[in-house]
């Protein structure tokens, strides 16, 4: 069977044949991917956006062929000019399966329609990762008004403040709901993504896959005796929908019960910006995020670990954590999550969208409603002051993540959605 897959990233094996740079991020796919390259009944062929290039960038590594399209990350208005270069690359390959991960970008679309021109549409199936068209509704959840509707320079030369950052979400979303409507099969892994792709398109078959995170997460374990204690790891903190600034509301108290407390992100520190033209191009997000540590005196409490984490740093950051805290006003399936738990970090993370199928509260971690901020402290608190409990939503959270994420079950539910949907 030829499959072809339509990524947002490039894989690391395409990047270190060519000695370019590749982002950490949607490391699942990874996993994934080298899984699916040991069957020998599949043949591989892998599309994905090259923001360096100007023109297609083309060849095979491994025997597994590739195709990089330009796009410059930043428009994400429809582009015609994808759409027909997927129709060749789709004439030229000749694939029994498409296979597209994720909607958040207006290449699904262009790919969809690629598809409906070369008759594979019945063959073509999208993964759900986020939906942008839902994602929108939560994106100014528990945000100041004030913060919502400010603009800073940046924003202003930018037209992106907090509040348009949202309509982008929508105006994506209409492209995401077609792409949707067109397609007959969807593959997800939660109640929530279910419920949405129903509500989205009725007609579409749903295949159940769980996802294969990225090789170190199986190797290593997380140890109480081996922690810093009092600490917590926050994988993402530069937009609203990740929930930092509720986290920060939570902080004070945490302090005044944990004067030693440490919370760790990734990315730059938003203190690093030193002079006026590094200013001027502050979003008004970060400026929130600023304001709000230094009125909570929490600046010494904070320490942003910098960029993109690799796949090594990532799993030292998590290991290295008491506590892993997951704030987001909305997610699918966070993979920042599921690295906790077959970890076995102790985790608390906020009740939305499909969390719950991840981890069952007060068994394997702990739930709270994002909003309650107040909640965090509590969690983290029970945690942080009971060895034997961390110690049983370790070995909870574990072995749930196990069976969730486990690569030889995840790579048989995945072949046999591909086979009905080639049929």
């Amino acid at each position: 069977m030829k499959v072809l897959w339509l990524c947002n990233i490039m894989l690391p094996r395409i990047a270190r044949s060519l000695s370019m740079p590749f982002r950490s991020t949607s490391g699942w796919l990874t996993g994934l991917s080298e899984e699916l390259r040991k069957e020998r009944e599949v043949e591989l062929i892998v599309s994905f956006p090259v923001l360096t290039q100007a023109v297609p960038l083309e060849g095979a590594v491994d025997g597994m062929e590739y195709y990089g399209f330009p796009w410059n990350g930043k428009d994400f208005r429809y582009c015609q000019v994808t759409e027909d270069y997927f129709y060749s690359v789709l004439k030229e390959t000749e694939p029994d399966l498409v296979h597209i991960f994720g909607t958040e970008f207006p290449h699904t679309l262009a790919m969809v329609r690629a598809c409906e021109r070369t008759d594979l549409l019945s063959h073509t199936v999208i993964s759900i990762q986020g939906l942008v068209s839902v994602y929108a509704e939560h994106f100014l959840a528990a945000l100041p008004e004030r913060v919502s509707h400010a603009y800073t320079f940046r924003d202003f030369v930018k037209r992106d403040n907090v509040l348009k950052a949202q309509k982008k979400y929508l105006s994506r979303g209409k492209l995401e709901l077609e792409a949707l409507g067109k397609v007959s099969h969807v593959i997800g892994r939660t109640d929530w993504d279910r419920a949405c792709t129903a509500k989205i398109n009725s007609r579409a078959i749903y295949h159940f896959c769980n996802e294969t995170l990225r090789k170190s997460f199986y190797e290593n374990q997380w140890s109480l005796e081996s922690c810093e204690r009092h600490s917590v790891f926050v994988s993402q903190w530069e937009y609203p929908i990740k929930g930092f600034h509720l986290l920060l509301r939570a902080m004070p108290e945490l302090v005044r019960k944990y004067p030693d407390l440490k919370v760790y992100t990734t990315g730059k520190s938003p203190f690093e910006r030193v002079g006026f033209k590094e200013r001027l191009k502050e979003s008004s997000y970060l400026v929130y995020i600023k304001k709000s540590i230094e009125m909570y005196h929490l600046k010494e409490h904070i320490i942003f670990l910098g960029g993109e984490l690799d796949e090594q740093s990532m799993c030292k950051a998590f290991l290295h954590a008491h506590v892993f805290l997951s704030p987001s006003s909305i997610e699918n399936s966070p993979n920042s999550l599921g690295e906790a738990m077959i970890l076995g970090v102790p985790c608390v993370a906020s009740d939305v969208g499909g969390v719950r199928n991840m981890l069952v509260h007060g068994e394997e971690g702990f739930l709270y409603p994002y909003d309650e901020y107040y909640m965090i402290t509590y969690y983290i608190g029970r945690i942080f002051e009971d060895d034997s409990l961390a110690c049983r939503f370790s070995g909870a959270g574990r072995m749930h993540a196990k069976k969730t994420h486990d690569p030889h079950k995840n790579m048989e539910d995945l072949k046999e959605s591909y086979q009905k949907i080639a049929r």
